[in-house]
């Protein structure tokens, strides 16, 4: 739905976290979409300085001017771990970025996205065109339908998996967060298939963190967790957890000069850099490995 609103210098866009306690807003310059689906509320809108905003029931998912920091560590660092990713499956992400740095591999075959709420992809193709765009590459496939359910239907067939989700309080986030819905993924994966879902930050969101980062532990036989600077999300210190099913090696397996050459944040040197976690936080998961 396009709204006539431009240029109001009373419309603000506010995102509370921390229990309420503190957040972050934007001066709105124009509302671009604002509607409600079957399982969350949509708003897309423009900014003077961050760009084009996308937000789900009220908190940020992708803000234009950063959203590269966010996509390209959640993709690069597990699609160069492994050897040969041919058979890709993104779980949530339905504005395309996600999806848009799985296919800048030339290995990848098919790159399935499973998004529970078409409304988001429909709203993406038409106000994202800049996340958006690669659903219309011939490898892609499109599926609306619940993560957890669409993953229990394979075995052995993805190389990686990457978890784009909401928080676990938001939409229907909080099922891809069960350690069921891991083990799940871990069935569908090939014997050196890896996982990498994106686990909060360890600054206002420490129980999630931990909650995910303890449930992948679980299902998976060895788990690392690496770090990446993200300003659209609170704090801008993100976390993202890497479960492998077979090789245990987190070391760039693959070099591509002629695409790292594209990118904005990953690199040869943030892959290494990003495994080294600050004592604070390691100590954290080290209590979580002893309990």
């Amino acid at each position: 739905m396009k709204r006539a609103l431009k240029n109001c210098d009373a419309l603000r866009f506010e995102e509370f976290f921390h229990g309420g306690q503190t957040g972050t807003f934007f001066k709105i310059k124009e509302m671009i979409c604002s509607k409600q689906t079957a399982y969350q509320r949509i708003d897309i809108f423009d900014t003077d300085n961050a760009g084009r905003v996308f937000a789900l029931d009220g908190i940020i998912q992708t803000i234009g001017r950063f959203e590269f920091m966010y996509h390209e560590m959640l993709v690069h660092v597990p699609m160069f771990s492994h050897s040969s990713p041919e058979r890709v499956l993104i779980i949530g992400g339905g504005d395309g970025g996600t999806l848009r740095e799985v296919l800048r591999h030339e290995q990848v075959e098919e790159a399935h996205m499973c998004e529970i709420d078409e409304e988001v992809v429909l709203a993406a193709k038409e106000y994202l065109p800049s996340l958006s765009s690669a659903m219309e590459d011939e490898r892609a496939r499109l599926f609306y339908t619940d993560g957890a359910e669409y993953v229990s239907q394979f075995q052995e067939f993805f190389d990686v998996i990457l978890i784009d989700s909401t928080d676990p309080t938001a939409g229907e986030g909080g099922n891809l967060f069960t350690k069921e819905f891991y083990s799940s993924c871990k069935a569908a994966l090939t014997k050196d298939g890896l996982l990498v879902a994106q686990t909060e930050n360890p600054v206002y969101d420490t129980s999630w963190l931990e909650m995910a980062y303890g449930r992948i532990d679980m299902a998976f036989p060895s788990v690392k967790m690496y770090k990446g600077f993200s300003p659209q999300y609170p704090s801008g210190f993100w976390t993202y957890t890497m479960g492998m099913k077979g090789d245990k090696s987190i070391a760039k397996k693959r070099d591509d000069n002629a695409l790292e050459k594209e990118l904005q944040y990953y690199s040869s040197d943030i892959h290494a850099s990003s495994f080294v976690l600050p004592p604070f936080l390691k100590e954290s998961l080290a209590t979580l490995k002893e309990v």
